[in-house]
C-alpha cells in the first residue's frame, strides 16, 4: 500500500518528489500544525515564492498535508498538518 502511495506522489509530483519529500519529513514527528513560515524555517529556506510553488502547493495538492482553514487559505492563521495518507507516508522515514 505505501509503495503505491509513494509512487502516485512520484508521478504526480513530476519535479517536486524531493520537495514534497522533504517537506514531509519536516513535519515526522510534530504533534500540532505549522504556519507556512515555520515550514519554510524548518527547511532553511528564504524565498517565500518558491517555498509555496515548489514544496507547498504540490503536497497539498497531492493529499499528505492539508490546511486548518481551507476556507480561508489567505488567513494569516492558517496553519498546515500531515493527512491520514501523510501519516501513513511519514511512517516509513521513522
Amino acid at each position: 500500500m505505501l509503495g503505491v502511495i509513494l509512487e502516485t506522489i512520484a508521478s504526480n509530483a513530476g519535479n517536486n518528489t524531493l520537495q514534497v519529500e522533504m517537506l514531509l519529513k519536516v513535519l515526522v514527528g510534530v504533534d500540532k500544525a505549522l504556519t507556512r513560515n515555520e515550514l519554510q524555517s524548518r527547511l532553511s529556506l528564504k524565498d517565500r515564492e518558491s517555498f509555496r510553488e515548489r514544496y507547498l502547493k504540490p503536497a497539498l495538492s497531492l493529499g499528505p498535508i492539508e490546511m486548518t482553514l481551507p476556507d480561508k487559505p489567505n488567513s494569516r492563521l492558517q496553519q498546515h498538518r500531515l493527512t491520514e495518507q501523510g501519516r501513513k507516508l511519514t511512517e516509513a522515514f521513522r
